[in-house]
């Protein structure tokens, strides 16, 4: 996704004021071709405030992110504002960590806004932009790191080529060719954005899997599409796992294709291991029929946001501490009906597009409740409608499970096998499982070692 395309070189500003509401003001005051009557600019202001209030739009790394929807023409339009000494807010303490303000605006049709928003975040966690953005001295080398991190081009240091790499990426296309591979699957986090040679493979459908996989990268590899899979350092397998199931629900893989991937250490600069697989072989016994893959009305985009947190909760914890959750996805309705809440619903009156898992000001909320007992329950678009929910559906002779798992799988079993839904269960050891229809399917365990 292009967001250069939304920056004007006029919409980015040094903020004179540390007061919140000035400061969101003078932004504001940048658009107006957008908004021209200071009363449509007013509304908007008073509406960016009162979600403040609400919940912060800080994310985190110095940078606030506030959104709105308003009527316009353009799909998106952002403004940026830099403040070197923070933000002043209802005396709240964190928004003097505040250096950036990135205020986005939004058509009030556009789509894929929560995608849009999610893809503004991503670049925030990128350690090479966020450095350039602080050691920019003056507010015209401001604009033009701003210009760079966007654009998806920008002069860092030229890609380099290793030999063995190309040795590799050669020698797998002949793997490939041989093997009658429909796909080749490379994992891009094994790069470093300076370092990422380029990789085309004429005659294959290419598909790049990687944290924060970018538009520039999948017209620079020539891929046909991009999954957005962490890198997990100590088990690449499940990574590849990942990654084809998430390509299966998105039907950019089929069963009956044999894939052949290409990886490495992350970040290592390296490519090491070349591996063909059978879709059919790995998952078909398990997850069941294409046909089957997602249930009715869930969204392949959803799937993959809660495999993103998940994996995140299963890796990190919460505040270093190992904890277990578990998300029901989709056919909410009957899952609520097979449920008993624990506690006072906690996102009870918030808007649908506030409490969507697509919404990136939605992943530490997430994390932060899933200290709390009880099932996720979440509609197949994302709108989660609750947490802190005990399953109560009846499980099935014909269900079994290994032993040594507890009630959350065993929960988690039952209420796919009576509804049509999907769950993920994060184990406090750090596996996480999909169930669907019943059956399991792991995909991480945090004790895996290093193969592939």
């Amino acid at each position: 996704m292009r967001i250069d395309r939304y920056i004007s070189a006029s919409r980015v500003i040094d903020l004179s004021n540390q007061d919140l509401r000035v400061a969101y003001s003078e932004l504001l005051g940048t658009f107006k071709t957008l908004l021209p009557s200071p009363h449509s600019r007013k509304k908007v202001l008073d509406e960016l405030i009162s979600r403040e209030q609400a919940i912060t739009s800080y994310l985190g790394e110095g940078v606030a992110l506030p959104h709105a929807r308003v009527k316009m023409k353009r799909p998106f339009a952002l403004a940026i504002g830099r403040c070197p000494t923070g933000l002043v807010f209802d005396s709240q303490g964190s928004y003097d960590e505040i250096r950036y303000v990135f205020l986005l605006l939004a058509n009030e049709n556009a789509k894929n806004y929560l995608s849009f928003l999610a893809t503004l975040a991503r670049t925030f966690q990128d350690k090479a932009v966020m450095d350039h953005l602080w050691m920019a001295r003056d507010l015209p080398e401001f604009k033009n790191v701003v210009r760079h991190a966007f654009a998806g081009t920008d002069e860092r240091p030229a890609r380099r080529r290793t030999k063995f790499n190309k040795l590799l990426t050669d020698e797998a296309a002949k793997i490939a060719k041989a093997a009658d591979c429909s796909t080749i699957l490379v994992f891009t986090d094994v790069f470093p954005a300076s370092l990422a040679p380029r990789m085309t493979f004429p005659g294959f459908r290419v598909v790049l899997a990687g944290e924060g996989v970018s538009d520039h990268e999948v017209d620079h590899h020539r891929a046909h599409a991009a999954l957005a899979v962490r890198a997990l350092s100590n088990s690449r397998l499940s990574q590849l796992r990942a990654a084809i199931l998430l390509g299966l629900t998105r039907e950019i893989f089929g069963f009956k294709d044999r894939v052949c991937c290409i990886g490495g250490i992350p970040q290592s600069g390296q490519l090491d291991t070349v591996l063909v697989v059978d879709v059919d072989e790995e998952f078909e016994s398990v997850i069941g029929h294409e046909e089957d893959m997602l249930p009715t009305g869930v969204s392949a985009e959803a799937l993959e946001r809660l495999t993103g947190i998940a994996t995140d909760l299963a890796l990190t914890g919460r505040e270093g501490k190992s904890i277990g959750a578990m998300f029901i996805l989709g056919d909410h309705e009957e899952v609520y009906k097979r449920s008993k809440q624990l506690i006072l619903n906690p996102f009870h009156g918030y808007e649908e597009e506030d409490r969507n898992i697509l919404n990136p000001f939605m992943d530490e909320t997430i994390k932060e409740l899933a200290l709390i007992d009880g099932a996720f329950i979440v509609r197949g678009n994302g709108v989660v409608e609750t947490a802190g929910s005990l399953i109560q559906a009846k499980g099935d002779s014909s269900i079994m499970l290994p032993g040594g798992l507890g009630t959350r799988h065993a929960a988690a079993a039952a209420i796919t096998y009576a509804t049509n839904s999907i769950a993920l269960v994060v184990s406090s050891s750090g596996q996480v499982t999909y169930f669907r229809k019943g059956r399991m399917f792991t995909l991480f365990e945090k004790s895996a070692g290093r193969a592939f």
